[in-house]
Formats: C-alpha cells, sequence, structure tokens
C-alpha cells in the first residue's frame, strides 16, 4: 500500500521512479514483457495501478481549491489560464473528485479522518454556495461560492452536471458509518442537499422530457430538453430515485429513451452499438466519456432495461474506438493498439468533442485509461505505454496530461477534472468494484432503478 501522505513534488518524483522500476524491471524498452514470471508481471501491473490512481486522485487533494476543498474546473502546470478561471470550481467534476476521495482512503493515500474533514468542508460548501431550486450551477467561485456562468444564459441550474456531484454525494454517505457521532452528522447533511434537488422542476411544467438548465435571469431559455444516448442517464436513474421531488417513469421513456427509438442501434466494427447514440452526426458513436461518467457510480455490469445491455453497450462502445485506433482511416501518427481512445478534451484548437467522424489527432488518455472495467487488456497496454520511461513528458504530478498529439506535435501541461476524475474511480471500479457497490448499496437508487424497469 502506498504511504498515507507525500507532501512535496520530491517525495513524489521518489515514489514515481520507485513505481517504475518495479514495473519496466518486467519488461523491455519499448514496454513489452519479457519475463516468464507471469507472478512478477502482475505484482508490476498492480504497482502501475496503483500510480496512476495515487496521481489522479492528488488532482482532487492538493490540487483541489483550498477555500472551498471542491475540484478545480482545471489545473494548468504553466500557470496560464483564460481571464480568471484559476480559482473556478466544478460541481460535475467535484462529483467524480467525492469518489476518487473514497478510492484515496481506501487505498491508503490519506487517513479516514482526513478524507472526512475534507467531506465536511465540500459538504459545508454545498450548503452555502449558490443553488437554484436545489440544483447546482455547472462552475462557482470557490472561494466566494457564487455562481459564474458557463456561457451567457448558463448562470443557474445545471441538471446534468449536479447529478454527477449528487452522485458523488450518495457514494460518500453509504461509505460512511452512522454509528460515528462526527460522521452521521455528516450524513444527514448530505441527505439534505440530496433531497433538495428539484428533478421535477426540470420537467419545464410537467413536460415528459427532463430540461439541461434552468436561469433565474432567462428561465429556459437554454431550452436544451435531455434525450437520446448520451452521458446523462445518470440524471434520469436519479430523477427518479429522488425521495423528495421525484419524476414519472413517462419522462424516462419518453424523453431519454424518445418513445423507444433510443433502441435503433447499428453495427460499427463488427460491434454493435446496443443503442442509437444519438446527434453523432457521420458517427456511430459517441466520445468515450459517455461509457464514464454515468457508470462511475451506475454499475453497468448486470445493468439491463428494455433498451439495452448496459455492459453490451459500454464494452462495445469503448472496442469500437479501440479497433478505430488501430485500423487508423485517417493515418494518425502514433494510433493503434498501444494508443487510442477519443473523448471530449483539449486540443490544438480548444475544448474538443473527440470521436470518429470528429478526429483531430488527439489522444485523452481518460478515454482508455477510464474504460479499463470494459476493455482491461487494451486500456493496460495503453497505460503501460504512457508510463514508458521515454514517454514521461506525458505525465505530470496529477497522472497523465489531458490531451496530446503526435500527430500535431502538440504538448500542454494541463489537466482537467471532468477527465482526471472518471481514471481513479473507473479503475478502482476495475480492480474491486468499490464506488459500484457502495453506489448501488442506496436505497433511493434501488427503488429509482426499479421504478423505470431496470434489471441490475
Amino acid at each position: 500500500m502506498i504511504k498515507n501522505s507525500f507532501n512535496n513534488n520530491k517525495q513524489l518524483g521518489q515514489l514515481l521512479s520507485l513505481m517504475a522500476l518495479v514495473f519496466f524491471s518486467a519488461c523491455g524498452p519499448k514496454g513489452e514483457n519479457v519475463s516468464e514470471n507471469t507472478d512478477k508481471e502482475t505484482i508490476s501491473e498492480d504497482s502501475l495501478l496503483n500510480l496512476v490512481q495515487y496521481q489522479t486522485f492528488q488532482y482532487f487533494w492538493d490540487g483541489a481549491e483550498p477555500v472551498s476543498g471542491m475540484a478545480c474546473e482545471r489545473v494548468h502546470m504553466d500557470g496560464i489560464y483564460p481571464s480568471d478561471d484559476k480559482n473556478v470550481v466544478t460541481s460535475g467534476g467535484s462529483g467524480f473528485g467525492l469518489m476518487a476521495l473514497v478510492v484515496g482512503i481506501e487505498r491508503g493515500f490519506i487517513t479516514r479522518e482526513e478524507g472526512v474533514a475534507r467531506f465536511d468542508k465540500m459538504v459545508t460548501f454545498l450548503e452555502t454556495s449558490d443553488r437554484f431550486h436545489g440544483v447546482w450551477p455547472h462552475w462557482w467561485y470557490g472561494d466566494t461560492g457564487k455562481v459564474k456562468p458557463f456561457s451567457k444564459k448558463d448562470d443557474g441550474g445545471d441538471l446534468v452536471e449536479s447529478s454527477f456531484l449528487a452522485a458523488g454525494l450518495i457514494t460518500v454517505r453509504q461509505y460512511l458509518s452512522a454509528n460515528d457521532p462526527k460522521e452521521k452528522t455528516l450524513i444527514d447533511r448530505i441527505n439534505a442537499l440530496w433531497e433538495g434537488i428539484e428533478f421535477n422542476w426540470h420537467t419545464k411544467g410537467g413536460e415528459n422530457v427532463l430540461y439541461w438548465h434552468w436561469s433565474p435571469n432567462y428561465g429556459w431559455d437554454m431550452n436544451f430538453p435531455v434525450g437520446g444516448y448520451n452521458e446523462c442517464l445518470i440524471m434520469y436513474v436519479l430523477a427518479a430515485s429522488s425521495p423528495t421531488h421525484a419524476i414519472d417513469p413517462e419522462v424516462y421513456h419518453q424523453g431519454w429513451a424518445r418513445n423507444g427509438d433510443i433502441g435503433n442501434d447499428t453495427t460499427f466494427y463488427g460491434l454493435e452499438t446496443e443503442l442509437d447514440h444519438y446527434e453523432t452526426n457521420n458517427s456511430p458513436v459517441g466520445p468515450l466519456f459517455w461509457a464514464h461518467y454515468s457508470h462511475t457510480g451506475l454499475n453497468p455490469s448486470s445493468l439491463k432495461d428494455k433498451y439495452a445491455d448496459y455492459w453490451k453497450l459500454n464494452q462495445n462502445h469503448a472496442m469500437i474506438h479501440y479497433k478505430y485506433a488501430v485500423d487508423n482511416p485517417k493515418d494518425f501518427e502514433g494510433y493503434g493498439e498501444n494508443l487510442w481512445g477519443l473523448t471530449s478534451s483539449y486540443s490544438m484548437k480548444g475544448y474538443a468533442g473527440h470521436r470518429p467522424d470528429e478526429d483531430l489527432g488527439v489522444i485523452s488518455p481518460t478515454a482508455a485509461l477510464s474504460s479499463f472495467p470494459y476493455t482491461p487488456k487494451e486500456s493496460m497496454q495503453m497505460l503501460k505505454f504512457l508510463y514508458a520511461p521515454e514517454r514521461d513528458s506525458l505525465i505530470g504530478e496529477f497522472g497523465p496530461y489531458d490531451a496530446f498529439s503526435f500527430e500535431n506535435n502538440w504538448y500542454l501541461p494541463r489537466y482537467l477534472a471532468i477527465d482526471q476524475g472518471p481514471i481513479p474511480v473507473m479503475i478502482e471500479n476495475y480492480r474491486s468494484g468499490l464506488i459500484w457497490k457502495l453506489f448501488m448499496s442506496a436505497p433511493e437508487v434501488q427503488k429509482g432503478l426499479d421504478k423505470l424497469g431496470f434489471t441490475y
């Protein structure tokens, strides 16, 4: 188990060197295994997983905004930020961060006492920061709790990002012990936040669909009804699960599932897409974060409803991205068995939604690494490639940098919360199922899934 606390870069560097030595002692110069000792390779792969989990966890520990304890929207190691973004914190990224903190406690990166103190700090921020019908905005200023508009009219409640945050809070609540007075108080405070989210308000007066945004200044002007497969499944599940502001099943079946049209799948690279990846234009599959965000807590292993087998959906989605990279139809430099995975991330052209039909030659490490539960062999190939010594410029204090392009000779030492967060969480789900077990143990979640017709 990794030591509880690394307080400076020197200690982190020592840890990196030790882990690299342990791992690469079983590997050749390009990462291929040259040892006949299977146990040795297993140990070294396990150490590499420890390392990447530790580093990405640190984004939400040492890299957190100091006043609120929340996840910074972005951390730029080059010190260059757009406008006043340096102290901006994110709701969805903090939801993944809450889960990452649980991983950190269980892996021994921090003590339980340290973790509980951070949970308390974050919950205090959430109790006092701007909310709109119980729904949090996409961004706040971490030092004041005041909303920072994501765009002109996106200055109010963001139900999708709030759902990622609520999933993190529920996970923490399930992890805490009601037998400990301090933790019991925190459980009660989390329940008050969760039960205060007015999911049914976002049906815009009773329509059978959930709307993404509401603004105190612009009302429903953003006009974004959420339907068709994307990253938002968790929003509908939690909306059905709410003990205080629940939606009716028709909102899920008519809105999200588009009266059954969501089931119009196709085949790509020999694999069924299982659902219609809505609004992906010329590509049958979307960016890979669709297979991650909702499923940091929502366990797809046995999850089914009348529209999909969600394990097949996510595994095929990841494998299609892998096969696309191996095929490499645009002949981008580096693409192949060791370098794959497209998702929304930074790029040479700013933030971009990378997928097969919108491929700029940019690889986002979170795409393959957060897919470990679905593609363990292929994801491990990518992890070994990234952490080979000759590619140390791709790795920083908080793990792999957000994105890079061999094709365009483009590299920046920058991170985004929503990309770093799923990495330690989904790797832990691959290794132990911890976050899946905690979230799925919530009685409200089970009732919500039952209500919508899921088996799990």
